[in-house]
C-alpha cells in the first residue's frame, strides 16, 4: 500500500509517515518546506512543492499510480500567527486545500484523512467533548480547520470525495525511535513553555487559577504523537470499511479520554525531571479558555484505537527529542 503525505516534512506528518514505513505501508511525501524540515525527508520519496500547485500532483501521481489515500497535514498552526495575519491563513489552510481536493479529484484519489483539530470545539467550561458538541472556534487558525471540514463534507455529500476527519486534541512527545520530533526550539504550547523554563531556571506561569476545573488551572487532553500517528494507520486501514457512499464525510476525535490540569501537567513533568519546576501564579491571557478533552468512544468503536503511551512517556520523549532535535536540525 502507498499512501501520500501532505505536510510530511512537518511535525505530525513525519511522524505517520514513520508509523506508515513501519506497518509496510509506504509513504510518499509533498511538502513546500515552509514549515516542514527538508531533514524529516531523507531516505523516504519527497516532493517538494505546494499543494496547490496541480503539476507538482499530477506529477505524484503520474510517478507513483498506486497511491490508494491521501494524509492531509499541510497546514500553518500557530494561533498568534493566525490572528495577527489571518489572510494567510485562510489563503494556506482553506483556498489551497480547495484547489488541493480539485488535483487529487483530477488523478482519481477520492480517499482522504483530514488533519483537523480540537481547537473547533466551543470548549470554554473544562467538560469532556464528543464528536456531537457545539462546535465554536476561537481564532483564525481553528476557523480553518472548522471551514475545512464543511468545505470537505459537502464535497463529499456531492459524491466527489470521501473524507476522515481526526480532531487532534493537544499532541505532545516524539518518535519512539527519535527519527523526528517537534522541530520548533520554542513551541508556544504549555509543555513546551514548562520545559524552556526548566532549562532557563524560571518559574512556569500557570494562567489562570478559578477556571471551574478540579483545580482551578486550565484543562486539556494530552495525546502523545506516537498514539495519533497510529490512529493515522488505523484510518488508513479501515477507510472504506468507514466511509461509503451514504456515508462519505466523518470526525472523529483523537485524545486520551482524560483530562489533564495544568497543575497535573506541572505534576507530571516534575516526576520525570531531576529538578523541580517552579510555578508562579498568573491572570489569564487574553482568549484563554478553560479547555476540554474528550471522551475517546467513537475512535474505540470505529478505528479499534487507544492511546497506550502515558502522559509521563509523552513529556520525557519530549525532553530526549531537544539535543537531538538541535543536532540533527542543521
Amino acid at each position: 500500500m502507498k499512501v501520500l503525505i501532505a505536510g510530511g516534512a512537518g511535525y505530525i506528518g513525519s511522524t505517520v509517515a514513520s508509523a506508515c514505513l513501519d506497518e509496510g505501508i509506504t509513504p510518499v511525501l509533498l511538502d513546500s518546506l515552509v514549515r516542514g524540515r527538508r531533514e524529516y525527508t531523507e531516505g523516504r520519496i519527497f516532493f517538494e512543492g505546494d499543494i496547490s500547485d496541480g503539476a507538482v500532483v499530477d506529477r505524484i501521481f503520474a510517478e507513483h499510480p498506486d497511491i490508494t489515500a491521501v494524509v492531509h497535514c499541510a497546514a500553518l498552526i500557530v494561533v498568534p500567527e493566525s490572528v495577527a495575519d489571518p489572510s494567510a491563513y485562510y489563503e494556506g489552510n482553506v483556498a489551497k486545500s480547495l484547489d488541493f481536493l480539485g488535483h487529487l479529484r483530477r488523478n482519481a484519489c477520492d480517499r482522504v484523512v483530514f488533519s483537523s483539530s480540537a481547537s473547533i470545539y466551543q470548549a470554554e467550561d473544562g467538560s469532556p467533548v464528543d464528536e456531537r458538541s457545539p462546535l465554536g472556534p476561537q481564532s483564525p487558525y481553528a476557523r480553518t480547520k472548522a471551514m475545512c471540514e464543511q468545505m470537505f463534507a459537502d464535497i463529499a455529500a456531492a459524491g466527489q470525495m470521501r473524507v476522515l476527519s481526526l480532531r487532534y486534541f493537544n499532541p505532545i512527545g516524539a518518535d519512539p525511535k527519535m527519527r523526528t520530533g517537534l522541530q520548533l526550539k520554542r513551541p508556544s504550547h504549555a509543555l513546551g513553555k514548562m520545559i524552556s523554563c526548566h532549562q532557563e531556571g524560571t518559574p512556569f506561569p500557570i494562567t489562570g487559577t478559578s477556571y471551574p476545573t478540579r483545580d482551578g488551572s486550565g484543562i486539556r487532553d494530552y495525546v502523545h504523537v506516537w498514539d495519533l500517528a497510529a490512529a493515522h494507520v488505523a484510518a488508513i486501514r479501515r477507510f472504506d470499511s468507514l466511509l461509503t457512499q451514504s456515508e462519505p464525510s466523518m470526525a472523529i476525535n483523537l485524545g486520551t479520554g482524560s483530562g489533564t490540569t495544568v497543575r497535573e501537567l506541572c505534576e507530571a513533568f516534575n516526576r520525570v525531571v531531576d529538578t523541580p519546576l517552579a510555578t508562579v501564579e498568573t491572570e489569564p491571557r487574553p482568549g484563554d479558555v478553560a479547555g476540554a478533552y474528550t471522551s475517546g468512544d467513537l475512535a474505540r468503536q470505529t478505528l479499534g484505537w487507544v492511546p497506550t503511551l502515558s502522559l509521563e512517556e509523552g513529556i520525557r520523549s519530549s525532553l530526549d527529542w531537544i539535543p537531538l532535535r538541535d543536532e540533527k536540525l542543521r
